[in-house]
C-alpha cells in the first residue's frame, strides 16, 4: 500500500435518516445510507443501504447490501450483491455474486463476473512407459 493511500479500517459512514446530500461519495470505508444520496458512491469496501434509505446515483463497491432503494444506470461490484426482501433495485448491475431474497424488487440488466482467481497449474507428470 502507498504511504499516501489511507484506508477507513473499522469506520463506519453513515448518511442517517433525515439527511440528504447531493454530490459524489468516495471513501476506502464501509458506507451505511440511511438518508439519501443523489450522486454517485465509491467505497473500496462495503455500501449498505438501509429500509429507509434512497440512492440515485451509481455505485461501484466490494460489497453491497440493499434493503432500500437504489435507482443507478450501474452498479458494479466486486464480490456480492445481497438484495434483501425490501429492496427495491433499478438499474443494470455488474457482480460476482448475487443474492436475492424473496420479496426483493429488481428491473434491468444483470452481469455475472468471476471473483475466483484461476488455480495454479498441477505439475505436469513425467509420461509413464
Amino acid at each position: 500500500m502507498k504511504e499516501t493511500e489511507q484506508r477507513d479500517f473499522g469506520v463506519v459512514n453513515v448518511i442517517a435518516n433525515g439527511t440528504q446530500l447531493e454530490g459524489n461519495v468516495v471513501t476506502n470505508g464501509d458506507i451505511r445510507v440511511d438518508g439519501i444520496v443523489k450522486g454517485h458512491i465509491v467505497s473500496k469496501a462495503k455500501v449498505i443501504v438501509g429500509r429507509e434509505g434512497r440512492v440515485e446515483g451509481n455505485i461501484t463497491c466490494s460489497n453491497i447490501e440493499i434493503e432500500g432503494h437504489v435507482n443507478a444506470e450501474s452498479l458494479n461490484v466486486s464480490n456480492l450483491i445481497s438484495l434483501k426482501a425490501t429492496a427495491n433495485l433499478l438499474g443494470n448491475i455488474a457482480a460476482g455474486k448475487i443474492a436475492i431474497e424473496p420479496g426483493a424488487e429488481f428491473s434491468g440488466n444483470c452481469k455475472m463476473h468471476s471473483t475466483k482467481t484461476a488455480a495454479p497449474a498441477a505439475p505436469a507428470q513425467p509420461e509413464r512407459k
